[in-house]
């Protein structure tokens, strides 16, 4: 089976390249990533075909996606505060991107694509758990943006007989997650934080929720989707109803890290959604083999590989 990654040299997409490795069904690995985001370091030592450039370089993709069996469409320009910044670019690298990715996938004769979307196309929908047939309200243009992207997956699906699988990820986090730059997830910041003796910074009460996912067992669905063949037109929610309070979240870093945790409290961010907690019943129907990882488990994971890092950077 050969398998096109793009984004595959960003957080999930290496650690999904890593997961494949492993897998001898899988006979060739090409990613594809233009390292605005993505670091080629979270490829070292991995057996991989590299193209570096954007998902909107068409002739690029051609390359790529030649006799590719599937592929896995993770680029994208992530975060909502960025959208905020700058709604073309992100309207740019994640909707136009992939709007390019699937004419590739024509293209090449029709590989099957899995895509990722996001939890925040459910936006300002207060219900929950957050299930697949809630109406979505986006509340910023990066969410608009998935929400596109999603679309697109339905229309080439239902349009041209493309095999797809569009996935909503609910805030996934692991080691090999970036806490050095501005728009970074909050697991990674704040034990970057907490290890550096530093405070964590908390937009609002603490009171808002989410449904974190351990990255490994991101790779685990993803992988199962590859080699089942699973498609799915419909979008599916990678989360298993987890609900977590930021403020239980600071307490889970205290654990893992032995450490007490400074807190400073500041303004709300505009586009933010106040709770989020997936309602898991459509992924556990399509796969069932797979068991997620608890927080509790993940958290001193990412713990572990963030001193680890800091060990070798003192060496």
């Amino acid at each position: 089976m050969k398998i096109v990654i793009t984004g595959g040299a960003g957080f999930i997409g290496g650690s999904l390249v890593r997961a494949l490795t492993e897998q001898p069904q899988v006979t060739q690995l090409r990613v594809v990533d233009n390292l605005s985001t993505g670091d080629k370091a979270n490829l070292a030592g991995l057996d991989v075909d590299f193209f570096e450039g954007d998902v909107q370089d068409a002739a690029l993709l051609n390359q790529a996606f030649r006799g590719a069996d599937a592929v896995v469409h993770l680029a994208a320009l992530p975060s909502v505060p960025r959208s905020l910044r700058d709604p073309l670019a992100s309207h740019h690298a994640n909707a136009t991107g992939t709007l390019q990715v699937l004419e590739a996938a024509r293209r090449a004769d029709g590989p099957r694509v899995i895509a990722a979307s996001s939890s925040s196309v459910y936006g300002a929908n207060p219900h929950l758990p957050k299930h697949e047939e809630l109406v979505s309200a986006p509340m910023s243009p990066y969410a608009v943006t998935k929400l596109t992207t999603e679309a697109y997956l339905s229309a080439y699906h239902h349009s041209f007989d493309l095999p797809v699988l569009p996935f909503r990820f609910f805030n996934v986090y692991g080691p090999g997650q970036r806490a050095d730059h501005a728009y970074a997830a909050v697991i990674p910041k704040w034990i970057s934080a907490a290890l550096a003796g530093q405070p964590v910074t908390i937009h609002g009460d603490g009171t808002q929720t989410r449904d974190f996912t351990y990255v490994g067992t991101v790779c685990h669905v993803l992988t199962d989707a590859l080699l089942r063949r699973v498609v799915n037109p419909c979008p599916v929610n990678l989360a298993y109803g987890t609900r977590t309070s930021l403020l239980d979240l600071v307490q889970e870093i205290e654990m893992a890290t032995g450490l007490r945790v400074r807190r400073e409290h500041v303004p709300g961010r505009i586009g933010d959604v106040p709770h989020s907690q997936a309602d898991g019943t459509r992924l556990r129907a399509l796969f069932p083999r797979v068991a997620p990882v608890a927080l509790q488990k993940g958290v001193p994971a990412t713990v572990d590989w963030f001193r680890q890092r800091l060990t070798t950077s003192q060496l």
